[in-house]
């Protein structure tokens, strides 16, 4: 469902882009991840969960890993895909 996590052109951080194109139920995640203790700010069109690393989730299911570590960001992934896979509808 995702490509590779990839470094972003800034190189501040890590992406992982949709493939296809997905539609995040934003409110799903969210409450997927406080239920797990994960503190969220909810900017309407993106989630920006308060995790180690910090990450950014994007209606279009962009996310961003605030990290310059790969390793930390591979580890954040495998931890949020569950809770994006089951808030997502494809071709939207």
């Amino acid at each position: 469902m995702y490509r590779r996590l990839r470094l972003c052109s800034s190189g501040g951080g890590f992406e992982a882009i949709p493939d296809p194109p997905r539609r995040v139920d934003l409110a799903r995640v969210r409450a997927a991840l406080e239920k797990e203790g994960v503190r969220v700010v909810d900017a309407r069109v993106m989630l920006i969960a308060g995790s180690d690393p910090e990450i950014t989730i994007s209606q279009n299911g962009r996310l961003l890993f605030k990290t310059a570590d790969p390793d930390a960001a591979d580890r954040a992934f495998a931890r949020l895909l569950p809770a994006i896979e089951s808030a997502t509808r494809p071709g939207e």
